[in-house]
């Protein structure tokens, strides 16, 4: 990721002194918006890439955890992918990877001056997932399961979106027999049968809150939904998974309205981008993907575009050829289904967007150095993503 600084000069969310600078008591808000802590200025300072201070926008960009992938590198702490979009006084999720509910309690994300049961889902309006991938919901579980005793007690009802069922395997790499499916009478769950197969798995815990402690039942905290992409979209996910298409609204609320696309990380299918349209301004989550025509109409004009990055030099060095076929299969899934850091810049450019944020980032360990060449060919902003980084929305 970037250059590693001590963590007392991370940026932090600091609720007090923004509800401070805005003039309103403790009381007025359950959770304001968030800002940079008073070591920010000098962690920016370090950081030619650093989120710039806050300008007290109302909707805030919260980065819970940037990490691509599923491998812990050693020695590095950062959180699987995952964000925030805060919006007044609740947030939606973007992404649910390993240690999110911890990052949502760093983030200072929840009520003021409350017992830790209460917070910091109890202001959650949301979970929205770009694709199954496990680093992408590993912790979803404990959001909504671990989340009854996080606050999410008090929630009623948020939608889980994601996408839908696959319909088919994904085509074989290689030569040779194909392996046994697991789970072969449903290979391939979408968002709402994998939050329902969830329940299932943590049924006796679940029972024992409900039974025991008197814990409402999931049903009324939470319901899975798979997003409506149009049918005739769906048709071809092994030879075309990101079909041209314009983008399409599927939830608003009186914060948020939620259009989303479909991207181009085949193997996966459905994998989705999504876009937060506020009163503050517009926010854009890549998910993974490759270079996608998709996701330019769905950027086009927005404020910040959080996308995906990955550096192509790492990949070719890690699996130096010849390459065996398993190894020739993972490197290809590399470059040809993730963004490569000389395109990324061009993808902004196009798009006219005013702040490009890097997350996602594969590898995490690479130094801030090797992502500045994701800022070749783009004039506005350029934020190399930290976990716990805020950022401003607004127009």
């Amino acid at each position: 990721m970037c250059v590693d600084l001590p963590a007392e000069m991370r940026t932090g969310l600091g609720r007090r002194r923004l509800i401070a600078g805005l003039g309103l008591g403790a009381a007025g808000l359950a959770l304001t918006a968030c800002t940079p802590s008073e070591a920010s200025t000098a962690e920016t300072a370090r950081r030619k890439f650093g989120p710039p201070p806050s300008s007290g926008s109302n909707t805030k960009l919260v980065l819970l955890g940037t990490a691509g992938g599923p491998t812990h590198f050693p020695g590095n702490d950062s959180a699987g992918i995952a964000s925030a979009l805060v919006v007044g006084d609740r947030y939606y999720l973007i992404d649910a990877g390993h240690g999110v509910l911890t990052q949502l309690r760093k983030a200072d994300l929840g009520p003021e001056n409350k017992s830790p049961q209460e917070g910091p889902l109890d202001v959650l309006a949301g979970v929205f997932l770009t694709h199954l991938h496990s680093d992408h919901v590993v912790d979803l579980n404990n959001v909504l399961v671990n989340g009854i005793y996080n606050g999410l007690q008090s929630v009623s009802r948020i939608p889980v979106w994601g996408p839908g069922n696959r319909g088919a395997l994904p085509p074989l790499f290689g030569k040779g027999p194909a392996p046994e499916p697991v789970n072969p009478s449903n290979p391939t769950p979408g968002a709402k049968e994998m939050t329902d197969l969830m329940v299932k798995m943590f049924a006796t815990d679940l029972n024992d809150r409900i039974f025991d402690n008197r814990k409402p039942v999931p049903s009324q905290l939470w319901e899975g939904k798979d997003v409506p992409v149009p049918e005739r979209y769906l048709s071809d996910p092994n030879g075309t998974p990101a079909p041209d298409m314009e983008p399409f609204t599927f939830f608003e609320d009186d914060r948020v309205k939620v259009s989303a696309t479909l991207v181009n990380h085949a193997p996966v299918f459905p994998a989705l981008a999504y876009r937060f349209d506020t009163d503050d301004g517009s926010v854009v989550f890549s998910g993974d993907t490759a270079k996608c025509a998709n996701m330019v109409r769905l950027t086009r004009d927005a404020d910040v575009l959080v996308h995906e990055v990955i550096d192509e030099d790492w990949a070719a060095a890690l699996f130096p050829a010849p390459r065996s076929e398993a190894d020739e299969g993972l490197y290809r899934h590399l470059i040809q289904a993730h963004t490569l850091k000389a395109e990324v810049g061009a993808i902004a450019a196009e798009a006219n967007v005013g702040t490009l944020v890097l997350s996602h980032l594969v590898p995490v360990v690479q130094p801030e150095r090797v992502w500045a060449e994701c800022a070749r060919g783009f004039d506005g902003r350029m934020v190399v993503g930290r976990d716990l980084d805020v950022i401003d929305v607004a127009r």
